[in-house]
């Protein structure tokens, strides 16, 4: 067993019968979506929210019983992955480009469980390209900015075209290297017209599945705070 299918399916054991679960997007959750699939088949009576149109399909796939964000007062516990996750339990999370329904998600979660392989785990967060999502009107422009600015910006593409979320959007990453104001960094992005969100979790998540060879490694927000 792999380290992200350690950390995937330790974390499938933090959802309980009744509950409400966001279900998020990735190489490592995709381990957590199959073993509550398998739950699921075997009695476990939940509803889930999916953050993106992949995972959509993997949930209906395995007989997940799927809910609209817009259908639900609360989320019991989301389970996603994150592209790096420092000290704090901040994280830069948009790698596989769901950040913004990842980010909607979470926020409407009673609690968030990020579940990562090692490789993950940073002290500064920065090394991973910071997503940032924005509309296609004026992406040229922005990307001009933060060019001027030195974020050294690339505009994500796919198969030769400019890639595009689920909601319609571009991805600039910026390649920053060393991010020492996370909150700072935040702040200012929020600001900007035509940003729609970014990568940045900060005090995102309450407990990190590390997928270590030995077995999996939970850190705990209060450790970390």
């Amino acid at each position: 067993m792999n380290q992200k299918q350690l950390a995937g399916e330790k974390a499938a054991d933090y959802i309980e019968d009744g509950m409400t679960v966001g279900l998020g997007t990735g190489s490592t959750v995709f381990y957590t979506i199959q073993k509550v699939g398998e739950a699921v088949k075997n009695g476990l009576r939940i509803k889930g929210v999916s953050t993106s149109a992949s995972t959509t399909k993997l949930a209906q796939s395995l007989g997940i019983p799927l809910i609209s964000i817009d259908d639900v007062d609360k989320i019991d516990l989301t389970i996603d992955g994150a592209d790096e996750v420092d000290p704090n339990l901040n994280g830069i999370k948009g790698g596989g480009g769901a950040l913004l329904f990842e980010k909607v998600v979470a926020n409407a979660s009673a609690k968030v469980i990020w579940v990562v392989d090692p490789a993950k785990k940073v002290q500064t967060l920065g090394k991973f390209p910071l997503p940032v999502e924005v509309i296609p009107f004026g992406a040229q422009r922005l990307f001009r900015y933060f060019e001027k600015q030195g974020l050294s910006p690339v505009i994500r593409d796919k198969e030769n075209a400019p890639y595009v979320t689920d909601s319609g959007h571009y991805i600039i990453d910026l390649h920053l290297e060393e991010i020492r104001e996370p909150e700072q960094l935040a702040t200012w992005l929020d600001s900007l017209t035509g940003v729609v969100e970014h990568g940045l979790f900060l005090n995102g998540a309450d407990l990190i599945v590390v997928g270590e060879a030995e077995g999996p490694e939970i850190i705990e927000k209060n450790r970390n705070s």
